[in-house]
C-alpha cells in the first residue's frame, strides 16, 4: 500500500491489520519462542549454572531519552521469563544486569569491561546510538564476549569501528541489528515526495561518528535522487553558535532541513533559526537521532510540531515480542500505564535486543559456550518487536538489518492525555506497518 490521494486518518486507522498479514498469524510466528521463553520454567536441573546478559544504555545525560523506557523493558522481560531460561535440554537461571552509560563513551566502555571482568557476562547487550554502543561492541570484542547492539545506524557501528568496504569483517564476537543509509535513504524520499518542494536539503552534520557516516555514505544517494544537498561543513558536538549553517542554508534556499544532532544541541540550532529567518522559509524538517521521543519535542515547544523523523517502533507496528508475548499498541499501552508517561519508540527497539539476545541463548543449546553463542547469532533468523532480523543474510557480515517508518509529530486534539502525538505517514520500508495520517508541511 502507499500513500496516495485519500490516507486513512489517525482516529480511523489506530486497529486496523497490516496488509497481507493478521494478528493471528503474528502470534503463530512468535508463539513458540515465547512459549519457550515467557512461561515459568521448571527446578533448575543440577549443575546448570546461572546465565549473566549484561546491558549497557543511557539512562541519564544528553541521550537520556533513549534510556528512559528501558527500566520498563528490563523488568517486563524479568516477569515474563521468571529469572529462568530453557536452552537445549538444561534449565539456567537469568540474570540481567543493567548499567547506565550516562551518556559517555568512556564509561560505556568501562561498565563493559566491569560486567566482562568482574561479573563474568555471557552475553552483553547494548542499545542507543555510536557514544554507547560502539565501545560496548570494542571492549566485547577485545575480551572475546559475545555482544549484540541496536539502534545505531550500522555503518556507524561496523565502518565507525574500523572495518572497510570490501574487506572482511574484522569482527568475530559483536554483531548488530538496526537501520542504515538504505533505510534512512527509503524513508526520507518517501517523506519528502509527499510534499512540493524545490528539493534543496540543508544537511546539519556534526563530526561525530554518525554524522560522518551518513555525510559519506547518505548525501550521494540524496543527491542521486535529484535533491540538492546544502552541506555547510562538520561541526563539534556541543556547539553554541550556528549562525554560520543557518545563513548558508538561508542563502541556499532550502525548504528541507536534515542532519543528525545531538538533541540539545538541535534545540541550539532550530531556535537560532527562527530568531534568524530560517524557520519560515522550511517545508519539511526531518533530523536523525533527534526528535525521537517526546521529551524531544516538547523542549522545543512550538518549533517541535510538525518535525519528521524515522520511526525504528511504534504502535503501528504489527509484530509480537517473541519474549513478552505483545506488541503494537498493548506494548505502548503497558508502558503507559505502568509509568504514567507517553510511549516512545525505544521501548519496542529495547525488547527487540532481548528478543534477540535471549532468543540466541535458547537457540546455542549452551548459553556458556561462547562459540556456540556467536554460532546461534550467525544462523539467527527470528521476527522481533520491530520486525524480522535476519543474520543470515545482512549487507555486511555481522550486520542484520531493521526497517525505518517516517512520523510526524503533531499537537494531540484536545482532551487527549498527552500534549503530543507520533503518527506514521509512509511505511516504503516495510507495508506491514500501518500508515496513520496525512504529512503536513512544517510550519512555524
Amino acid at each position: 500500500m502507499r500513500l496516495t490521494q485519500s490516507p486513512p486518518e489517525a482516529s480511523q486507522d489506530l486497529h486496523a491489520e497490516p496488509p497481507g498479514i493478521g494478528r493471528r498469524e503474528l502470534l503463530g510466528m512468535a508463539g513458540a519462542a515465547a512459549a519457550a521463553l515467557a512461561l515459568p520454567a521448571p527446578a533448575l536441573a543440577a549443575g546448570s549454572g546461572e546465565v549473566r546478559v549484561g546491558f549497557i544504555s543511557p539512562l541519564t545525560g544528553p541521550l537520556a531519552g533513549f534510556g528512559q523506557s528501558d527500566p520498563f523493558v528490563i523488568d517486563l522481560v524479568r516477569r515474563k521469563t521468571g529469572g529462568r531460561l530453557r536452552a537445549g535440554s538444561g534449565r539456567h537461571a537469568l540474570q540481567i544486569l543493567a548499567r547506565d552509560s550516562q551518556s559517555d563513551p568512556s564509561r560505556a566502555s568501562q561498565l563493559a569491561k566491569q560486567l566482562i571482568n568482574d561479573h563474568h557476562v555471557n552475553l552483553m547487550l547494548a542499545t542507543s546510538t555510536p557514544e554507547v554502543v560502539n565501545p560496548v561492541a570494542d571492549a566485547c570484542e577485545a575480551a572475546g564476549v559475545p555482544c549484540l547492539s541496536t539502534v545505531d545506524p550500522w555503518e556507524s557501528w561496523y565502518f565507525g569501528r574500523g572495518a572497510k568496504p570490501g574487506q572482511p569483517s574484522p569482527f568475530h564476537w559483536t554483531y548488530h541489528f538496526s537501520f542504515g543509509v538504505a533505510q534512512f535513504a527509503r524513508m526520507y524520499l518517501s517523506i519528502w515526495n509527499l510534499l512540493p518542494t524545490n528539493k534543496v536539503v540543508g544537511a546539519l552534520y556534526p563530526n561525530d561518528a554518525d554524522g560522518n557516516a551518513l555525510r559519506e555514505h547518505l548525501v550521494p544517494q540524496l543527491r542521486k535522487a535529484g535533491y540538492k544537498v546544502v552541506d555547510p561543513g562538520a561541526y563539534q558536538d556541543g556547539t553554541t553558535d550556528f549562525s554560520a549553517q543557518v545563513q548558508a542554508f538561508k542563502s541556499a534556499g532550502i525548504q528541507i532541513l536534515t542532519g543528525a544532532p545531538l538533541p540539545n544541541d538541535f534545540a541550539v540550532f532550530l531556535r537560532q533559526a527562527a530568531q534568524q529567518g530560517l524557520a519560515r522559509q522550511l517545508r519539511i524538517v526531518t533530523p536523525a537521532k533527534v526528535g525521537l521521543f517526546p521529551s524531544d519535542i516538547q523542549a522545543l515547544g512550538s518549533l517541535g510540531v510538525g518535525i519528521t523523523t524515522g520511526a525504528y517502533w511504534s504502535p503501528a507496528f504489527p509484530y509480537v515480542s517473541p519474549v513478552a508475548g505483545i506488541g503494537g499498541r498493548a506494548l505502548a499501552n503497558a508502558y503507559e500505564k505502568a509509568t504514567g508517561r507517553q510511549w516512545t519508540q525505544q521501548i519496542g527497539a529495547t525488547l527487540s535486543l532481548f528478543d534477540v539476545g535471549l532468543g540466541v541463548l535458547e537457540r546455542s543449546g549452551a548459553p556458556m559456550d561462547r562459540n556456540a553463542v556467536v554460532k546461534a547469532i550467525r544462523g539467527l533468523d527470528i521476527v522481533t518487536t520491530v520486525g524480522r532480523v535476519n543474520f543470515r543474510d545482512g549487507p555486511v557480515p555481522n550486520v542484520a538489518t531493521t526497517p525505518l517508518i517516517g512520523a510526524q509529530w503533531d499537537a494531540a486534539p484536545s482532551g487527549s492525555r498527552f500534549p503530543l502525538r507520533y503518527l506514521t505517514v509512509e511505511h516504503a520500508d516495510d507495508p506491514h506497518v500501518r500508515i496513520q495520517t496525512r504529512l503536513r508541511p512544517y510550519h512555524v
